[in-house]
């Protein structure tokens, strides 16, 4: 079939630091620290069971059905507006859910300014919290746009840079000959599964890897899918790989295991090594340069995942209430409602012990509704093949209908396992009621899954 090159002007380069500016994240490197150098394992598995499955699926439906709304279009061809609408309000969700675990990270950033002990302050994160995002929730109402040049600068200043500056620091420290409070040896690199709670920040380690789907849907701007595609996909999976691994790898060789906060370690590390290295002035320019990125990379969703849900409502699917936009343009009406629900959300800062705790529930609570709408995705690919084959996919996943049932069963098989573990809490966070956790976790996802398909119910 004769491929139409007109316009397609994305190079395998362009397509790979899209990418990896998509997915690479210095939030989740606390977490995945926790595990030691195990960590190589573990993101390997994640990204031949997840990472790499949901980038290929990704690829073929937005090649094929490139409209406007992304999933919501996708799963509502495969399987109604019903299932459609539920995905859609999954990817919302989850975004809303994820905000206060960003803004916590960025709270402990600023204490590492103000003093490191902040870091630890139930009261001083809530409040930074709740003061950033309806700040940025209020300057979104008035239109608030920030450039896509402003975004790239933004990711590549305060995400790559900050993470290649750690890695070469752990490097240093390594050939310095400093002490590790890791090893490599063969046993340390296996997961320890004596204790199955220890594969808890699995789920951290998966949602670390989200975030292909949305550069995929540029993969028909390629003047050869079928085969550029594959090339900048390996190439950006293994960048992201590299530096995830090599940046998590570089706090824990300083900092144990058992002192690892997921709010602060982050900091805590740049601080050991400039400290050996006697760069003390180099610390708030590298935690300015993470807030900035981070506080970007938030106001930049909080207007994102609400167009999803809008269109949604201008079809009916939600009350027409929200489908209004201001004077501006902006759907003021769900971002409203979006920084109501983070509000609420950031009760868990109170109900749970200590930050880290607070911390770990949302991420866990955004990882399990993050899985869900990829479970959705997945076997959405699977029956478009069968109920749409006339379609023309720029991109197809090789292998024919064995091939789509592999990769897309081997995501969904992969999504269900770690939600079933994101109800395991992780032993070192020292949670005193297992059964509190779970209640959370269960709540949490009833009460943010079934609005939609209460909603859609009683629509007319």
């Amino acid at each position: 079939m004769q491929i139409n090159t007109q316009g397609k002007v994305l190079s395998v380069f362009t397509l790979m630091m899209i990418n990896v500016i998509a997915v690479d994240s210095l939030r989740t490197l606390p977490i995945s620290a926790e595990y030691g150098s195990a960590l190589i394992f573990y993101y390997v598995v994640a990204a031949i069971c997840f990472f790499i499955p949901t980038a290929l699926v990704t690829a073929e439906l937005a090649t094929g059905w490139p409209n406007t709304g992304g999933a919501y279009v996708w799963v509502t061809k495969a399987f109604g507006p019903k299932i459609g609408f539920l995905t859609i309000w999954l990817q919302w969700i989850y975004n809303v859910v994820w905000y206060p675990t960003i803004l916590a990270f960025l709270a402990g950033t600023l204490a590492s300014l103000i003093h490191p002990s902040l870091a630890s302050s139930t009261t001083y994160t809530l409040s930074v919290i709740l003061i950033l995002f309806w700040a940025s929730t209020i300057l979104s109402c008035f239109g608030l746009k920030i450039s896509s040049r402003f975004s790239v600068v933004g990711a590549v200043v305060g995400t790559m840079i900050p993470i290649v500056v750690i890695i070469s620091l752990g490097i240093l420290w390594a050939v310095h000959g400093h002490v590790s409070q890791i090893h490599f040896d063969k046993a340390d690199l296996l997961p320890n599964l004596n204790n199955l709670n220890n594969l808890g920040y699995l789920v951290a380690v998966l949602f670390g890897l989200v975030g292909m789907e949305m550069s995929a849907v540029h993969a028909g701007d390629v003047k050869n899918p079928q085969k550029d595609y594959p090339k900048a996909l390996l190439y950006s999976s293994l960048i992201i790989l590299i530096t995830l691994i090599g940046g998590s790898l570089a706090i824990a060789v300083v900092i144990p295991p058992s002192q690892i906060s997921l709010v602060s370690s982050l900091i805590d590390a740049y601080g050991i090594f400039f400290k050996v290295h006697h760069w003390a002035w180099a610390l708030p320019a590298m935690v300015a340069m993470i807030f900035i990125s981070g506080l970007a990379n938030m106001s930049a969703w909080v207007i994102g995942p609400t167009r999803g849900l809008w269109v949604a409502a201008e079809e009916g699917n939600v009350p027409k209430y929200f489908a209004k936009l201001n004077s501006r343009g902006m759907p003021a009406r769900i971002l409203i409602l979006q920084a109501v629900i983070v509000t609420l959300l950031c009760a868990v800062f109170l109900l749970m012990p200590s930050v880290n705790s607070s911390y770990w529930i949302l991420t866990a609570l955004t990882s399990q509704l993050a899985l869900l709408f990829y479970i959705f995705m997945f076997a959405a690919v699977i029956r478009l093949r069968y109920k749409s084959p006339e379609v023309e996919r720029s991109y197809r996943i090789p292998g024919g209908k064995w091939g789509i049932w592999i990769v897309a069963g081997v995501g969904i098989l992969t999504s269900l396992g770690v939600i079933f573990l994101g109800f395991l809490p992780p032993s070192n966070l020292h949670i005193t009621s297992v059964r509190t956790y779970e209640l959370i976790l269960v709540a949490g996802i009833l009460i943010f899954a079934l609005p939609p398909l209460l909603v859609h119910r009683n629509k007319k």
